[in-house]
């Protein structure tokens, strides 16, 4: 995968870069808010427009994508995705954010997984497409568990009690899907 991404458009997103111009009030609201970040470790850190442009920066000249989630409809960002490729395994894990709790339940992030997924899957190999996409989160988050189980994902393995989520031992449940 090279680290450019086509504009991927779907009914209700649309998936293109992320860029400097992408790290606003907004975004670095919903990194900072605990409720959007509960099952994240970004919940751990304070983000600050710093923190956003070295986290962006850090993808330049790598095969790994960062990636601005917004509405078909009108542009507006409301998420981010990132794509971590290994390049010797032709492999790919993937996460997402859908910040603006307003779009919560609504279909947006499940279709800018399938959108990504499928583009990544698609293409072949020496064109920068991956074999085998990968993803992971707490078992106690059920919305990302139905997300990665509705875009065909299996559950592949289960990391018990790995991470405390207030105050309560959790599982990590890893989840792939093959091209």
């Amino acid at each position: 995968m090279s680290a450019s991404l086509p504009e991927l458009r779907g009914e209700k997103v649309v998936l293109r870069p992320f860029t400097p111009e992408d790290i606003t009030a907004d975004y670095i609201g919903w990194l900072n808010d605990r409720h959007v970040t509960r099952f994240s470790n970004q919940r751990f850190r304070e983000h600050t427009f710093d923190t956003c442009r070295a986290y962006l920066a850090s993808f330049e000249g790598t095969p790994n994508l960062f990636v601005s989630v917004r509405l078909a409809s009108n542009g507006q960002a409301i998420g981010t995705m990132s794509a971590y490729r290994n390049p010797h395994h032709n492999t790919c894990d993937v996460g997402i954010m859908i910040g603006a709790r307003e779009y919560w339940s609504g279909g947006y992030g499940q279709e800018s997984w399938n959108l990504l997924l499928d583009w990544l899957l698609a293409r072949e190999p020496d064109g920068g497409g991956v074999r085998k996409v990968t993803a992971g989160t707490l078992a106690c988050n059920g919305g990302m568990v139905k997300l990665m189980e509705r875009s065909g994902m299996t559950c592949e393995g289960v990391r018990v009690a790995q991470e405390i989520v207030e105050g309560e031992p959790q599982d990590i449940v890893l989840y792939g899907r093959f091209a």
